[in-house]
């Protein structure tokens, strides 16, 4: 999906702004502030006015999927030609959903608008009216995103020379920090460990979620105590899964630490899973979203 986004990504650099250069200490590091969109809320999700064709649609912020897509229902919505892709499979929780592709005459995000650009189509279920394209990873992995939620705005940012600097240009006190492991082309979520319990869980950032959410599977790991009633979730399968409350006695991340929590668990995977041609095992899939 990036060699689709090229062109976007091009476009949206035009904007770039550069009266927001600044240094940074003796490291000499420099950020280029590259846009800034004023983003508002769609339940409980971070979405940037655009346009497809003309036509208005919500474009959700989401780290948490390896790949951009338009939901299928919004492509119908808008009478865009589908293309089945061949030989492309796609899974997120509830299951697998298929996979098509369609060119538009004019894609816009923000102010900046490309022509031509091809998007994959995915998703079982609707959404709903103005939650139409997830902004995924293989396009805001090119930049360092700030997230201005207390305004309501989301930066894109440039660093040049910045490596083992503190990019929290806003402050001069010592902020929280966490690890996180490399992103690459295969690897586009941005992955780290927290502490559940004082035991070390595997985690990534999701900006496209509308709350925290932990694996049943890490959940029993660690101990966590199952309270209130049992409700059902879904996302781009056609299937929902189950949801409960789990209560924690700690969760870490970075120098934060927080005692008494109460967080979502879930059997993510349920239903994430395929038979190969030939086969009768079923196989666990790699969830996108």
């Amino acid at each position: 999906m990036l060699g689709r986004l090229i062109c976007l990504l091009a476009a949206v650099a035009v904007f770039a702004t550069s009266d927001t250069t600044f240094a940074q200490d003796a490291k000499k590091c420099r950020l280029q502030k590259v846009v800034e969109w004023k983003v508002r809320s769609i339940g409980r999700h971070m979405a940037v006015d655009g346009a497809i064709n003309g036509k208005k649609i919500g474009i959700v912020l989401d780290t948490g999927a390896w790949a951009s897509l338009l939901f299928r229902a919004s492509a119908q919505r808008l009478d865009l030609d589908l293309k089945e892709a061949l030989g492309e499979r796609a899974f997120g929780v509830g299951g697998e959903t298929k996979v098509y592709t369609t060119v538009v005459d004019e894609f816009k995000l923000g102010e900046a608008a490309v022509r031509g650009l091809q998007l994959r189509v995915a998703g079982e279920r609707d959404p709903g009216e103005g939650f139409d394209l997830l902004l995924g990873e293989d396009f805001l992995r090119n930049f360092d995103i700030e997230f201005d939620l207390a305004n309501d705005i989301v930066r894109l940012w440039q660093p040049k020379d910045c490596d083992g600097v503190s990019l929290a240009y806003w402050t001069k006190d010592v902020v929280g920090e966490a690890a996180i492991e490399r992103i690459t082309d295969s690897k586009r979520k941005i992955e780290f460990t927290v502490q559940l319990n004082g035991k070390p869980v595997h985690a990534f950032l999701d900006s496209g979620a509308s709350t925290s959410m932990v694996s049943k599977h890490d959940a029993e790991a660690v101990g966590a105590k199952t309270i209130g009633a049992t409700v059902g979730t879904s996302g781009l399968g056609a299937k929902s899964v189950d949801v409960w409350i789990g209560k924690f006695a700690s969760f870490a991340i970075g120098n934060e630490e927080i005692a008494d929590v109460e967080i979502r668990v879930a059997d993510i995977y349920q239903g994430a899973t395929y038979q190969a041609t030939g086969s009768r095992i079923a196989r666990a899939a790699r969830v996108t979203r």
